[in-house]
């Protein structure tokens, strides 16, 4: 029992710092949320337990664009979709809203010191050394790389299909995807070979496969609790915390950030001397080496912070990637006809590509396919991976609104007082599917959207780097990597839907969203097997 007194003496200090703070700052009692659920978890279980998107979705169409939700102790947090409000807080100032420290401490342990951890000066150096890596020119040139992998993840399908005797397989869709997805990233952005398709003994794939689902799916409710009061404990015990803990979730972020460091330890210092040598490939990691060594030496970023860049990569282009590719498959498994239709295309520029004299397509046959596209966009539209930013304001702000909220006294305001602090979720999923700015079937997968004008043509102000869309963030802090992503999307999807057919199993009609920390697929009654969407896989035939 002695054992647990540390532990009460932080949470009464939590309490007591949660009760001043609630009594001396702006208050936000005006803005319309819904009741807590419980004084120590408020309203996070919804956010947190339930099928990924569903509070989103509930609260902000009866609220609007801003709503007032509790955390623990009665804290006020803002979760908000309002397309202004995302463009004032990620963009017009986007540098006033910090990520909160206890956050950034987690981000720190999952990928080091890198682009996602820094901030103000900091983040303008992390990222101009970053970007020369990740331009139009340099992203277009991995697509022979993204290619040869897809030819890959084919050639093994095909196999597991002729190895069951049977015309089709149920495959797990996601198992192989994320494979594929860490061996495209380890070729394109470090020359290092995963081999994870041919099941390679490989230390750092291991460590990375699967990763969110393993430590962060499923939260309990303490586990929940625990990870909305990190704000009340000093960072130095949170490192430590972070750094010894014996939680399996934790242990297993630790070890997979030992191999990374060491594997980019080897690369960086492979890459160095090899550009001494005047040699050195296209990939991302000598792209980043040189761009280093050739900027000003007060600009360079540390040892430290270059292995950070490199878990940064690893964690943000491999899981996302393979999880996005899974829910479209998914889609199109729903959707015959879209799928259908989108193998016709995807045939006739075949033909168009040997009437040509052609042989293989080219990126610019694959980013020249209107439907191909609008099918992608509406994938990232619908099932957008990664589901909350969190901000805060370093000072007391004014947030302006696209749509007027009302408020619990009745008025129609047009921006929101928020006060220095105060957690702000930033809701990717219900910005995404905000009828105001999608239609009235914004709930609905519907590709044409994209083909019709529709989508291009929303009222709403510009936030996102593809489509308007919030799935690659916006502003300061867009995705760096959202041209090198959506050249390994278009390239897989491609091969995967010219090659097979996809249809439902009765375990696939069961699957949910879960969120751990990015949205992945579950099935009813076996999520405590973790990331799971059975497929039926058809090698689909040729006229």
């Amino acid at each position: 029992m002695d054992n647990f007194y540390p532990l009460y003496g932080l949470v009464g200090c939590a309490v007591l710092y949660a009760t001043y703070h609630r009594f001396t700052r702006i208050s936000l009692g005006d803005i319309r949320g819904p009741e807590p659920e419980s004084f120590l978890l408020g309203n996070l279980r919804q956010l947190q337990q339930d099928t990924a998107g569903h509070a989103d979705f509930e609260w902000t169409n009866r609220y609007g664009g801003i709503v007032r939700i509790k955390g623990p102790f009665g804290e006020d947090k803002l979760m908000i979709s309002d397309p202004k409000a995302l463009q004032y807080i990620l963009s017009t100032s986007g540098y006033n809203f910090i990520k909160s420290p206890d956050r950034r401490e987690l981000t720190r342990a999952l990928t080091g010191d890198g682009l996602l951890f820094a901030e103000g000066e900091d983040h303008k150096r992390h990222r101009k050394v970053m970007l020369p890596a990740f331009g139009g020119p340099e992203s277009k040139a991995l697509f022979p790389v993204f290619h040869s992998t897809a030819e890959q993840l084919v050639t093994r399908w095909k196999e597991c299909i002729n190895n069951d005797g049977e015309p089709s397989s149920v495959l797990n869709v996601p198992f192989w995807l994320s494979r594929a997805a860490l061996d495209a990233i380890g070729e394109a952005a470090f020359d290092y070979q995963f081999g994870a398709l041919e099941e390679a003994d490989s230390q750092l794939g291991q460590a990375y496969n699967n990763l969110f689902a393993d430590a962060f799916a499923l939260p309990s409710s303490m586990k929940v609790f625990f990870q909305n009061i990190t704000k009340y404990i000093p960072i130095p015990l949170l490192q430590m915390a972070y750094g010894k803990l014996p939680a399996p979730s934790l242990r297993r972020i630790r070890s997979t950030a030992e191999s990374a460091n060491q594997v980019a330890k080897n690369l960086i210092e492979e890459k160095g001397e090899a550009l001494l040598h005047g040699r050195g490939n296209r990939d991302v990691m000598t792209l980043l080496v040189k761009a280093n060594k050739s900027t000003n030496v007060k600009a360079q970023l540390s040892e430290g912070e270059m292995f950070a860049q490199m878990r940064t990569v690893m964690l943000a282009g491999h899981e996302t990637t393979g999880n996005s590719l899974t829910w479209t498959l998914w889609e199109l498994a729903k959707n015959p006809k879209i799928q259908a239709r989108l193998r016709n295309e995807i045939r006739d520029t075949e033909v168009n590509i040997r009437q040509r004299g052609g042989s293989d397509f080219t990126l610019a046959d694959i980013e020249g396919m209107p439907y191909l596209q609008a099918v992608l966009k509406e994938s990232l539209r619908f099932h957008p991976v990664a589901l909350h930013m969190l901000r805060q304001p370093a000072k007391d702000e004014v947030i302006p609104l696209f749509k007027p909220i009302m408020t619990k006294s009745g008025k129609m305001v047009h921006e929101v007082a928020v006060p220095e602090g105060t957690r702000l979720i930033l809701s990717i999923p219900a910005y995404n599917r905000d009828p105001d700015l999608w239609g009235s079937d914004a709930h609905t997968f519907n590709p044409d959207r994209w083909l019709d004008g529709h989508a291009k043509g929303n009222n709403g102000p510009s936030i996102g780097v593809v489509g308007n869309l919030l799935t690659f963030s916006s502003g300061i802090r867009s995705c760096i990597g959202w041209r090198f992503a959506m050249v390994e999307m278009e390239t897989f999807l491609l091969n995967l839907v010219n090659n097979f057919e996809f249809s439902l199993t009765d375990e696939s009609k069961r699957v949910t969203r879960q969120s751990a920390l990015v949205m992945v697929p579950m099935v009813e009654g076996k999520l405590d097997e973790g990331a799971q969407l059975p497929l039926k896989v058809t090698i689909a035939p040729r006229d």
